[in-house]
């Protein structure tokens, strides 16, 4: 039972002939700020009565004479100038929790007009180890992908992996200058990832012999501009003097960040020149960065040998992502990757051609959109295709096969030109009855507010993380069972399952906690906190409620089924009901822009807060009578069968005993 849309379906025959459009007067019906309001407030009234030359409050009071909710609430009090004030029936609650206590979905009706979703994400390289940059993606991806199915829409997941590009030009070179075969006859993928970082260590140190004189030059020209503006003449004009500070700041922020770049640069060059071993195989394959383009052209354009290697490689590869996923609890209707689209991106130029929606420019064939300054590129001079044609035959697949209403992207804000581009081009192309939705994610930052890195400076691999998430949620685990009063409850075994569950809970909820759209730092201690918005302090709510069921030796399956009703007499239990009943109500605000935070802060700030509240002021097992004592108990269960169900949305676990 959505309560929020009940609502607003009750009022909006009141309210449709007042305006011509009653949607934003409905969505000004909100769950009350403070709980001496009531449980709902209607705000509409006062911008309504303006329209309509009445007064507010006369407006409100008209409205509530006409509004039939008296099944459902009290009595409306108008308040102040024009405010409407619901509070719901205690014996309407205590239905609903009724309703709910043996419904599989707790109360959870799903949508009448159901959708068919595509949802793209993760999407890695997989000739190379995932790292700390694909987390957000992929967990905000899965998230999305669970809530969308269980409130009812048909969801298509896709990993439209990396499996076609320059990465595999330079494991196939690695492979036939650098690999050691018998290394790579016994495990595969070892050797495959260390001729990887081999190539890779090998070009940049090419790319910075080839960037060091650049940034040089560019650290003098900022210093020469920041040293003239630090000892011009102060204007005399406040605003040009504060614009003359701020601009010796910018240039001294520059300064350190071209400075930061120089020796990081410097590193790279020292790594491969202070080593003999590097040193000579750099003078050995001075043209490297050359060769693995020619390598994936070759790839591309069908070389057999290239073929056959790719074909041979491609599987370990994707095993070893498997293995990622596969810890992360993620999983994917379709992995069809760049190679996929491949013979079909001819067709896309020629339709686009044919159409008269692209034309020449300097040897390229490109899309010229409204609004972009620089036009879409769909083939570059050369005849290579790039990112935007395989998108385009990537969405052109998705329309024939599956016919989605929408296509939803959980790609960092970095790509937003080429998303927002991908879309025009797509309408342009003749798909514009499609939802297609950029979801966008900020960066994992450091401590040091940079994105985050290891001491060395490499990206963070995902496994290390996951596998140093497990490692400290261990040492939580096994810290608070040795504090249990009557001696450790938990076998090394126990310890280790619940580790690997709590650890990487801890990374998916750190993360899905935060709004997507800003950048966030990383940090441990944060994610494994026993008190704070974090997965742990959730599945130790989810754990407690556990607890009492096996102090009390209950069969919550019998209590269930049984006569016992629910009566919200406290105001704690009342307070909790409502949590309860408001579940909905958040699957609909995080569907409502896609942002799995608004999820996390339904289940910690109003369910666990109220589950706290009321489990401080209400005995359970030791209750007054048997009657409240099994009605307790049922609302602890629903408690704990909502956190359950939101956990399992966000792909996050629950564990009995913490």
């Amino acid at each position: 039972m959505n309560i929020l849309a009940l609502l607003r379906a009750r009022f909006k025959p009141v309210l449709q002939p007042l305006a011509d459009d009653a949607g934003p007067l409905l969505e000004m019906i909100r769950p009350a700020g403070d709980p001496k309001f009531g449980d709902y407030q209607a705000n509409f009234a006062m911008g309504l009565a303006k329209k309509l030359g009445k007064s507010p409050r006369d407006l409100a009071t008209e409205v509530v004479a006409a509004v039939n909710v008296e099944d459902i609430c009290e009595t409306p009090e108008v308040a102040g100038p024009g405010f409407i004030n619901l509070k719901l029936r205690e014996e309407w609650i205590q239905q609903q929790l009724q309703n709910a206590k043996t419904d599989s979905r707790i109360g959870i009706e799903k949508v009448e007009a159901p959708r068919t979703y595509v949802v793209d994400y993760s999407s890695p390289n997989v000739a190379k180890p995932m790292h700390v940059g694909h987390i957000r993606s992929t967990v905000i991806g899965d998230a999305l992908c669970r809530t969308l199915k269980f409130v009812g829409h048909s969801v298509i997941s896709d990993n439209h992996l990396g499996d076609w590009g320059t990465q595999f030009g330079m494991i196939i070179y690695g492979y036939k200058h650098f690999a050691d075969k018998d290394a790579y006859k016994a495990a595969p993928v070892p050797e495959l990832s260390r001729i990887y970082r081999e190539v890779r260590g090998l070009m940049d140190y090419f790319d910075a012999k080839k960037e060091l004189p650049q940034l040089i030059e560019k650290l003098a020209e900022r210093t020469a501009e920041y040293e003239a503006a630090k000892n011009a003449p102060e204007p005399a004009d406040k605003a040009e003097a504060k614009k003359q500070k701020k601009e010796v700041g910018r240039f001294q922020s520059q300064i350190g960040d071209l400075n930061e770049a120089i020796e990081s640069t410097k590193a790279k060059i020292a790594k491969t020149e202070d080593s003999p071993e590097l040193k000579k195989l750099a003078e050995a394959h001075a043209e490297i960065s050359t060769a693995v383009l020619q390598e994936t052209v070759k790839l591309h354009e069908g070389d057999a040998e290239n073929i056959a290697l790719w074909k041979e490689f491609l599987p370990f590869c994707e095993d070893e992502i498997k293995r990622v996923y596969e810890r992360l609890n993620v999983t994917f209707d379709h992995q069809l990757g760049e190679s996929f689209y491949h013979d079909r991106l001819a067709a896309v130029v020629e339709d686009f051609e044919r159409r008269g929606l692209a034309k020449e420019s300097q040897g390229a064939t490109c899309v010229f959109l409204d609004g972009f300054k620089a036009p879409m590129i769909i083939r570059k001079r050369d005849g290579a295709f790039l990112y935007s044609t395989t998108d385009l035959a990537t969405i052109a697949y998705r329309m024939e096969h599956w016919k989605p209403d929408a296509i939803l992207y959980v790609v960092d804000f970095r790509q937003g030109e080429h998303f927002d581009k991908l879309f025009a081009a797509t309408r342009l192309w003749g798909y514009t009855d499609i939802e297609l939705k950029h979801v966008s994610f900020g960066t994992v930052m450091g401590d040091d507010g940079k994105p985050f890195k290891t001491r060395s400076g490499d990206t963070v691999g995902l496994e290390g993380l996951l596998d140093e998430a497990v490692s400290r949620a261990y040492k939580v685990v096994s810290e608070g069972d040795e504090r249990q009063p009557d001696g450790p409850k938990l076998d090394e075994a126990q310890r280790k399952q619940i580790s690997e569950t709590v650890g990487i809970a801890a990374l998916k909820y750190g993360d899905l906690s935060q709004n997507r759209e800003t950048d966030y730092t990383f940090s441990y201690d944060k994610m494994l906190a026993l008190n704070g918005n974090t997965a742990t302090y959730m599945q130790y709510a989810y754990a407690r409620v556990q607890n009492i069921f096996r102090k009390g030796e209950v069969d919550i399956e019998a209590l269930r089924s049984s006569g016992a009703t629910i009566t919200v007499e406290h105001p704690a239990e009342r307070q909790l009901a409502m949590a309860i009943l408001r579940f909905s109500e958040a699957l609909d605000d995080v569907l409502l822009d896609y942002r799995p935070n608004y999820l996390t802060n339904y289940l910690f700030d109003q369910l666990a807060k109220s589950y706290s509240s009321f489990y401080d002021q209400c005995e359970v097992l030791s209750a007054g009578t048997e009657e409240q004592k099994n009605s307790r108990l049922l609302l602890c269960d629903l408690t704990a069968r909502v956190i359950q169900q939101g956990l399992d949305l966000l792909g996050i676990q629950t564990v009995d005993k913490m």
